[in-house]
């Protein structure tokens, strides 16, 4: 039974990555993904894509796993203790974006499957995921398409959906020791099983299909947008933040490195270029202070646009 859900998930996995790979390409207009290859020794392995040095990415991937193994690693059983102990399979597809534009969001998004079993009992499993949006000069008409399309894709599970799982990827995407969000939000969910396989596998699929209706309108729109040294500037000191959340809090980033993942593919997800300065803040009525005084900070976007 549990091997049926894993194949399952694992065909459309392998797909939506060939569609996310094919409508980022396309979209970027001069760079393609190259394909690495690997293997785990405990058991599984992958395959990463990576576009660099586009006419919109200066840096992106999309990223396969299978991995499996005798024992989950702690980071997967923190929050499940009666888990501890158990052999797994975990297979999930995940991407970032780094545009070189700093007027176009950076973008991050995943979805997974896990399986947890033990002899003589039967398979536990969960799916999770979601996706967020990291804008630096963020257009109010941007975020709200972003949370729209969010709404849209949890609205066929139910209306306490979309509220429920936007609200846990403000808490989840928090950089407890800023004080701040790492962007606008969208949506984060884990531990999902409570729905049954096929209405859990269907949330999964809406999720991952949504994701490039929600990014693609706002590149576009937001690709030709003039920028310079200050724009430039900003953009790799708020990327130090993304980086900060990667290394310090990201369950995700700490599963890869607890399972013996490929390093290479799990730090994939870091930016070409950041920096940090100093105590450094923005200017008052700066466009980058707009940043830090609207849009770092859970909001209900689209309550208040329909207010």
């Amino acid at each position: 039974m549990a091997h049926a859900h894993l194949d399952a998930v694992k065909t459309y996995l392998l797909e939506l990555q060939d569609r996310l790979c094919q409508g980022l390409a396309e979209e970027d207009g001069r760079a393609k993904f190259r394909e690495d290859a690997w293997t785990r020794d405990e058991g599984g392995g992958g395959r990463s894509r990576v576009i660099e040095n586009g006419a919109l990415f200066e840096k992106g991937g999309v990223n396969f796993s299978h991995v499996y193994g005798a024992q989950l690693p702690p980071s997967a059983t923190a929050a499940r203790p009666e888990l501890a102990g158990r052999g797994f399979h975990a297979v999930g597809v995940s991407w970032v974006l780094h545009p070189e534009n700093p007027h176009v969001p950076t973008s991050h998004g995943n979805v997974r499957f896990f399986i947890a079993e033990k002899a003589g009992e039967a398979p536990v499993w969960w799916f999770g995921g979601g996706f967020d949006l990291t804008p630096f000069y963020p257009v109010l008409d941007d975020v709200r398409h972003w949370h729209r399309v969010a709404r849209n894709a949890c609205a066929p599970f139910g209306d306490d959906v979309y509220p429920r799982y936007k609200a846990w990827c403000d808490d989840y995407f928090y950089l407890k020791h800023r004080g701040e969000t790492r962007g606008v939000g969208g949506l984060f969910f884990d531990d999902l099983n409570d729905w049954g396989f096929d209405k859990s596998f269907a949330f999964q699929r809406a999720v991952g299909d949504a994701f490039l209706d929600a990014y693609l309108p706002i590149a576009r729109r937001r690709r030709e947008t003039p920028w310079g040294e200050r724009e430039r500037d900003f953009q790799l000191y708020r990327r130090g933040r993304y980086v900060e959340f990667n290394l310090v809090w990201d369950r995700g980033t700490l599963f890869g490195l607890q399972s013996g993942g490929r390093t290479e593919s799990i730090l994939m997800s870091m930016p070409p270029l950041a920096r940090w300065d100093y105590g450094w803040e923005p200017k008052p009525g700066s466009p980058e202070a707009t940043l830090y005084r609207d849009y770092l900070r859970p909001r209900d976007w689209l309550g208040e646009a329909s207010a």
